[in-house]
């Protein structure tokens, strides 16, 4: 049996979260060497053919080569780990195949359940899994998932920190040029601010449009979180939030949404 210490290749779009990763995986598996970092998929794929690392923790949804599309290339050569936003549709998706997958944000024992995995295959010098048909399968399920599915998870700059926020927890959307300012709740319910790479509109157009609403074209507001709207002059508003202090403009073309108020 080998002795080398294992090697793994860690892609992900967001290079806090991929340092999270590595931080856990340190924990979670000592041995493991990170030989490899990649910021998407097509960067995975270089990454692999010059290092051909034993273990690839993918994140599915990087720009241009996705984690999928990157996997499809690595193919039986290495043992692959997903890495998902949580979103049912995904989830689901993965749960239904013999994948490895981790959701966002990444639980210890979670992990600690999925190393396990990986060290008893690397221990008996069991192949990866030939899963070139899942594959195809998984990647046109996850592209009409996000065609059909409402976006669940908006990932937010906080500080210097990345956070994953539930839409659910989001009070309102502010266009601030080309970022989206995220108005949300904290765990104990306290207003909290974050700041999104995507503009207002494209990130508008994930949401579910019976839960938020353009009330602004520079403000979209989660109905949930309405208080009361008052009145103003020349067909215009304002919305009061419940528990927060900001006041939100209505504008003549969306006061309508509110009549029934």
């Amino acid at each position: 049996m080998s002795t080398a210490r294992p090697t793994a290749l860690i892609a992900d779009d967001e290079p806090l979260l991929r340092d999270a990763l590595e931080r856990m995986l340190s924990i979670a598996w000592p041995d493991l060497d990170i030989v490899a970092r990649a910021r998407n998929g097509r960067e995975a794929i270089q990454q692999f053919d010059a290092l051909h690392p034993d273990v690839c923790f993918l994140d599915v949804h990087m720009p241009g080569v996705t984690g999928i599309e990157a996997a499809s290339h690595i193919g039986r050569r290495a043992h692959l780990v997903f890495v998902t936003a949580y979103d049912q549709y995904a989830v689901q998706a993965f749960a239904q195949g013999v994948l490895d997958y981790l959701v966002k944000p990444v639980e210890p024992a979670r992990l600690a359940e999925t190393v396990g995995r990986l060290q008893e295959r690397l221990r008996v010098s069991q192949p990866a899994s030939n899963t070139e048909a899942l594959l195809q399968q998984l990647a046109a399920s996850l592209s009409r998932g996000a065609s059909n599915a409402p976006l669940r998870w908006i990932r937010a700059s906080v500080g210097q920190t990345v956070r994953l926020i539930a839409v659910d927890d989001v009070d309102f959307l502010r266009s601030e040029d080309k970022y989206t300012l995220v108005a949300w709740r904290d765990d104990a319910g306290q207003p909290r601010d974050a700041i999104v790479r995507m503009p207002l509109k494209e990130l508008a157009a994930q949401l579910d449009a019976t839960q938020f609403a353009q009330v602004h074209r520079s403000v979209v507001v989660n109905l949930r979180a309405v208080g009361h709207v008052t009145r103003g002059a020349n067909e215009t508003a304002e919305i009061h939030l419940k528990g927060r202090g900001d006041v939100l403009p209505v504008s003549r073309n969306y006061v309508h949404l509110f009549r029934q108020m």
